[in-house]
């Protein structure tokens, strides 16, 4: 099952897409934000165009698991995406991928310009990454 997900952000929304077996994923870029419209089509594209069952967009709800106002915001906008694609979408907590994101780019000894253009997707992959392993964990598989 090939899997895109999205780490919203209001400039900047990153992606990354799985393998059919979940083991592998990998960023594929940012859709830059113009509107919620926009995006959502643009995204939509490009879950047709990798052939996606499922997307998953990152969730950021507070430490006790309450929804603050970007978490609404981020759930008003998987409901759009969702419309607009045709396809289930699952909110998976983000706790902190942005920052793990850029600690993963820096070890990897990428420049400065090039983590800030990759930042977003990366954080897609750890999103997707961590949404597959709690998946499987909860099946019993590992």
């Amino acid at each position: 099952m090939r899997v895109l997900a999205v780490d919203f952000g209001e400039k900047r929304i990153g992606l990354a897409v799985s393998d059919e077996t979940g083991r592998v994923v990998v960023p594929v870029g940012v859709v830059i934000r113009t509107s919620d419209a926009q995006a959502a089509a643009a995204i939509a594209a490009a879950a047709k165009e990798r052939d996606v069952v499922r997307l998953v967009v990152g969730h950021p709800v507070n430490a006790d698991g309450t929804e603050g106002d970007w978490a609404r915001r981020v759930r008003n906008f998987a409901r759009r995406l969702e419309e607009a694609s045709g396809l289930p979408v699952d909110l998976h907590g983000e706790g902190l991928t942005t920052a793990a994101a850029e600690r993963n780019l820096v070890d990897s000894g990428l420049a400065r310009k090039r983590r800030d253009a990759a930042r977003d997707a990366e954080a897609a992959a750890l999103l997707l990454r961590d949404w597959f392993f709690e998946r499987d964990e909860a099946r019993g598989v590992r």
